[in-house]
């Protein structure tokens, strides 16, 4: 990478820093002829390879002003380097998920969550997709629960970093059976189901926009599985099972994913369908299921006033009085983290049907920003975070997919006069409001294009 240089050292010009070399060389020379036996090898070493040495030493280290210097051939062949081991790593990892060592494949399937998770390798993946699929598809339908979850998000990833086209369509296509088999699973480990609830929603969020028989069969899955957690018919929610509570999150999540790209027509019938049925739903007695329900409440009515501005919620009285009493919830039986984190959340929730407002939040990273100004900007940052992990950032500043998605454009190549010239706060938000207004037409676009289809 260009760098600049802007201090100096000694007198700064090419004939001093010279002679300084000359001098240390000279030095060094004398101080290696009386050197005992153990330094002889040293002394052996030519004169041009110890020129070689200082002058490298010195270009590093001294700063003459207004000079900007390309990278050296040695760092592209460092990187290179790097690159190519980087990569005879994953071919081993890709290798040992066929290996007949449980061990080992749980092994191999870490390995490649973190290296997909934090680093962009399209290329890389675009030719081994297939393989790729291949074994895990195995691996979800014969391996033991944990290496079922494991294979599941490896998946979601490998979707996210083929970018939403053809290869992660295919590769949807390939895996869709044995996710739906195992989320349906009663039998199956917690963790497995969790993982293919979360997998699903993502792989056909980011594979399936134009397809909506898979959108419905995969929203119809998910309903299946979170709908247990309803009311009866007297009003009475039901006993949760152990575990239970977080796969009716992980599939609600995965579920109000999908909700955002539906068209219009479904969307009506699904708002009012389960707007009813989760206000219920607030008094679930496990924290995180019950602020999933509040934020999908939010999305709902945030897509209904979009549909209709004269929206409202059924019975919204006795919904803003239940938002209330979680937003101010202190009972001393919830623990205190859980007890923050449900007011923080629930006094956004109620403040946003009230008054039809939401509070921004800002994601840096690298000089770039993404505001997230809606409930539904924020279940799409919130999915990919979850699969992403701390590699989010890095997927926002280079993927594609990501960059699309959230109306940021090409990745940005910058040097260093480019990152010194930050615009204002302002600008950004002016291009981030414009770039969201954008999406919202283009969406609205795309569900009336399904609409078609179904």
């Amino acid at each position: 990478m260009p760098r600049s240089k802007t201090g100096k050292r000694g007198s700064g010009k090419p004939g001093s820093l010279r002679q300084e070399v000359l001098q240390l060389q000279l030095s060094t020379k004398a101080s290696l002829k009386g050197a005992k036996n153990g330094v002889k090898g040293e002394a052996a070493a030519s004169d041009d390879e110890l020129t070689s040495d200082v002058l490298s030493h010195y270009s590093s280290a001294s700063e003459s002003t207004s000079v900007v210097e390309e990278g050296t051939g040695s760092e592209q062949v460092d990187e290179q380097t790097a690159q190519e081991e980087t990569e005879d790593k994953l071919k081993l990892c890709i290798d040992n998920l066929t290996d007949k060592s449980a061990k080992t494949r749980l092994a191999a399937l870490e390995s490649l969550r973190q290296a997909f998770s934090s680093r962009v390798l399209y290329d890389f993946l675009t030719e081994r997709r297939l393989t790729i699929s291949d074994c895990l598809e195995r691996s979800l339908r014969k391996g033991s629960g944990e290496e079922k979850a494991a294979s599941a998000t490896v998946f979601a990833l490998l979707c996210i970093q083929l970018g939403g086209g053809d290869e992660a369509e295919e590769g949807f296509k390939m895996l869709r059976p044995p996710l739906t088999a195992t989320l349906s699973d009663s039998s199956a480990s917690i963790a497995a189901r969790q993982s293919c609830a979360r997998t699903l929603g993502m792989c056909c969020y980011v594979s399936s926009a134009e397809d909506g028989e898979d959108l419905i069969k995969s929203l119809a899955l998910l309903e299946s599985v979170f709908m247990s957690s309803y009311p009866n018919g007297e009003g009475v929610l039901p006993t949760p099972k152990p575990g239970s509570a977080g796969l009716h999150t992980a599939a609600l999540q995965a579920w109000s994913l999908l909700v955002t790209i539906c068209p219009t027509s479904r969307l009506t019938v699904l708002l009012s369908h389960h707007l009813p049925k989760l206000q219920a739903c607030l008094q679930s007695s496990d924290v995180n299921y019950r602020i999933a329900v509040g934020e999908t409440i939010a999305l709902l009515v945030e897509l209904g006033r979009e549909i209709d501005e004269e929206f409202e919620v059924e019975d919204g009285e006795s919904l803003c009085e239940c938002l209330k009493s979680l937003a101010t919830d202190g009972n001393k039986h919830r623990a205190k983290n859980d007890r923050r984190k449900q007011r923080s959340i629930f006094r956004e929730v109620l403040h946003y049907i009230e008054n039809e407002d939401f509070t921004e939040e800002k994601i840096r990273f690298g000089v770039e920003n993404v505001y997230i100004d809606s409930w539904v900007r924020r279940r799409i940052y919130d999915a990919f975070k979850e699969i992403l992990e701390s590699g989010v950032r890095d997927h926002l500043q280079f993927n594609q997919l990501l960059r699309d998605i959230f109306g940021l454009g090409p990745p940005l190549i910058l040097d260093a006069a480019v990152k010194g010239n930050k615009i204002s706060r302002f600008e950004k938000h002016l291009f981030n409001s414009a770039a969201f207004k954008a999406r919202t037409k283009q969406r609205n676009k795309v569900r009336d294009k399904r609409a078609d289809v179904m």
